[in-house]
């Protein structure tokens, strides 16, 4: 049986470097809440596990409800949802940048919401970087002044922080631009030097919320390769806000998706496609490219004791990836995972379903 090579295609989730499945949880979250209005504390103390309703009753508003995530290093998590939702507040309340009103957030084993502010200001500065939908770049600074602004804040000695500076300017592609101002950039360029200056810092943990939602359709395709591009090669543990589902398919290893300030369902963009939760996550993937989804091995079915098979393609393949052999071959292929041992086939007709879109 010949084994199918799979195209370096970056926008493709198997050539995509995911996190591994059994990697430690960087950051973990237990039972978060953020209830705005007066007195909230008081009544969370005294509701511990409030419904929608009672909330609004009590003349308060839940933008979190009872969330609980653990984000494992070196994955790409994506948090979407409509807006409302609550993913953008969430994000704010793993930084603590907004305070929570209930709940734990742990980092490296420390409780987040027990550290005093100095504490929570070294975090940040040494082990978080921040990107957000709004560049809030300094005008009056250049593209090197504006990268190496948080090592400045650090206290960073300046030959030392411009050479920084100048390496992170370098990875993201505007090193010719060094010396322009944000007003002399594309938006695509601003995007990318804030992207640069979140990384000045080294952060272990990088909080991304809706980075290129502001860009044209084409800037935010490159961007997202851009983005692919420097996970391969600096492996953060990352936390990306998004509402686009095509985009936390192309970007993700797991993605959660938020209603009314609740996490709804957790899961890999197949889990979801394959197994929804509830109607509401079904409408998220309703309209998905289930074969730019599914992979062989999620679709397979089993094989028959002494069937003949024809190909082999690897388990973690998408179906799209490997239509095309499975389509001209009189013979099912086999399915094989990362040890090439045969855990199942993928025949034409189940190829031929998921590309139009119905369950076989």
């Amino acid at each position: 049986m010949a084994m199918v090579s799979l195209a370096p295609d970056t926008a493709s989730s198997s050539a995509k470097v995911r996190a591994a499945t059994d990697a430690p949880a960087a950051l973990i979250c237990r039972n978060l809440w953020k209830i705005y209005g007066a007195n909230a504390e008081a009544f969370l103390r005294e509701n511990p596990m409030p419904t929608h309703a009672e909330v609004r009753a009590a003349g308060l508003f839940a933008a979190v409800r009872d969330a609980s995530l653990e984000i494992r290093q070196g994955e790409i998590f994506i948090i979407m949802g409509l807006s409302g939702s609550g993913k953008s507040t969430l994000v704010r309340c793993l930084s603590r940048l907004v305070e929570p009103t209930g709940g734990s957030v742990f980092y490296e084993h420390q409780n987040l919401l027990r550290m005093s502010p100095a504490e929570l200001i070294q975090v940040r500065r040494h082990k978080m970087g921040m990107v957000f939908q709004n560049f809030a770049l300094l005008p009056h600074r250049t593209v090197l002044g504006n990268v190496a602004f948080p090592l400045e804040v650090q206290g960073m000695p300046k030959e030392e922080r411009e050479a920084r500076a100048l390496k992170m300017i370098d990875l993201v592609g505007l090193t010719e631009r060094a010396g322009y101002y944000p007003r002399e950039l594309s938006g695509g360029q601003q995007q990318r030097v804030g992207i640069a200056r979140s990384l000045a810092v080294e952060p272990a943990l990088w909080f991304l919320d809706e980075p290129f939602s502001a860009l044209d359709p084409l800037i935010r395709h490159e961007m997202q390769n851009e983005f692919l591009r420097l996970q391969r090669m600096l492996s953060k543990t990352i936390v990306f806000i998004t509402h686009d589902f095509d985009e936390a398919i192309r970007l993700g290893d797991r993605i959660a998706i938020m209603k009314d300030g609740a996490v709804i369902q957790v899961g890999t963009a197949e889990e979801l496609v394959l197994n929804p939760a509830s109607d509401y996550v079904s409408a998220f993937t309703r309209h998905v490219a289930r074969a730019k989804v599914l992979t062989a091995g999620g679709v397979s079915v089993p094989v028959t004791p002494g069937e003949a098979l024809g190909a082999t393609v690897p388990a973690r393949a998408l179906v799209a990836e490997v239509a095309e052999v499975v389509l001209t071959s009189n013979l099912p292929a086999a399915v094989v995972d990362k040890n090439g041992m045969v855990i199942g086939k993928l025949e034409r007709a189940n190829v031929i379903a998921n590309l139009v879109g119905g369950v076989p």
